[in-house]
């Protein structure tokens, strides 16, 4: 059964900074690359644990996908899946990105 995806606050004003970023240089690639990110979230809805616990927390139902350089970070729950927050992979997430929880 798929789950609902539910885009967090959060992660939707995440989404908007990298577009708006990457805009500067290149407003079509930066929707292609929003749209990728999205499509990626997407792929989760039908097997919920494909992305790893995210290591920093280790929490079972906190998971992440990675996408190039960009960690999609997500919660399980039981009829939804909520996407928390979008930030690059070399950062370390933030607990006050988890405030859907």
């Amino acid at each position: 059964m798929n789950k609902k995806l539910v885009w967090s606050k959060e992660s939707l004003t995440r989404l908007q900074e990298i577009e708006d970023f990457i805009a500067e240089d290149n407003p079509k690639a930066a929707l292609e690359f929003i749209n990728k990110i999205i499509s990626r979230a997407e792929t989760i809805t039908l097997h919920p644990k494909k992305g790893r616990v995210v290591p920093e927390i280790a929490v079972e139902n906190i998971r992440e996908l990675l996408y190039k350089n960009y960690r999609i970070v997500y919660l399980i729950k039981e009829k939804a899946i909520v996407i928390l927050t979008v930030f690059e992979g070399h950062k370390l997430l933030n607990e006050e990105d988890l405030s859907e929880i």
